[in-house]
């Protein structure tokens, strides 16, 4: 049966424990399969994670032992310590390459094609932006039969240069609420701009009086100011 996510989303917990297992399987692969701890350490860590999370020991627990009915997930008994691996692409039902940008867009939040590809560096090298959105597209089409789409393109925002992709396997993203969490993070940035912006005119005010000022002492025509700037 192809992983659903409209009948059985993922949790935030269980999504970033699988998008960890996968991430660290590809760039720390004599580390893994992980423990609890390194596992608990790649959820909660404060880089590369979008939103950060802290996690608690049962926490995990609960997302693995979810995760694992779900044949998301492996235990692979050791002699002292259990350890975890991930069956994402057979699990989902995806080529690898797409699981790679599932597991990014899980891990970090929305993001255009041309950051998932720098993003997905050690993860694997996509040849261009081009490839990335193909296998996006991919996932977007993906067929009811299949389970349904696993990412979409998101609205444009304002001032943007490109669209982001964000992933539909914890569920269908509420795109107003998505538009006005990010309008709030970037409205702190603009007095701050609007301030600076202030500071270097007065600043150049203050200059231009002392050049004019020197300028008279020695006789010379003081330069032209810029249009504007008078």
């Amino acid at each position: 049966m192809p992983f659903d996510p409209r009948q059985r989303p993922l949790s935030a917990p269980e999504a970033r424990v699988l998008a960890t297992l996968l991430e660290k399987s590809r760039t720390v692969p004599d580390s893994y399969p992980l423990t609890l701890n390194s596992l608990a350490a790649g959820c909660n860590q404060k880089t590369s994670r979008e939103p950060v999370m802290q996690l608690a020991d049962d926490d995990l627990l609960q997302a693995l032992t979810s995760l694992r009915q779900q044949s998301l997930v492996v235990e692979i008994g050791g002699a002292r310590v259990a350890r975890w691996e991930h069956n994402f692409a057979r699990g989902i039902g995806v080529p690898d390459q797409s699981a790679v940008l599932l597991g990014l867009l899980m891990l970090r939040g929305p993001q255009t094609a041309a950051e998932l590809r720098l993003n997905a560096e050690r993860w694997h090298r996509f040849a261009d932006t081009s490839s990335v959105e193909a296998f996006l597209d991919e996932l977007q089409e993906r067929s009811d039969e299949k389970g349904g789409p696993l990412v979409m393109l998101l609205p444009k925002a304002p001032g943007a240069r490109e669209p982001r992709w964000a992933q539909l396997l914890c569920g269908p993203v509420d795109v107003a609420a998505l538009a006005a969490s990010q309008a709030a993070s970037a409205a702190p940035a603009q007095p701050a701009l609007q301030a600076r912006v202030e500071a270097l005119e007065a600043e150049v005010a203050q200059l231009q009086a002392q050049v004019r000022r020197l300028c008279a002492e020695l006789g010379l025509d003081a330069p032209l100011s810029p249009p504007g700037q008078e």
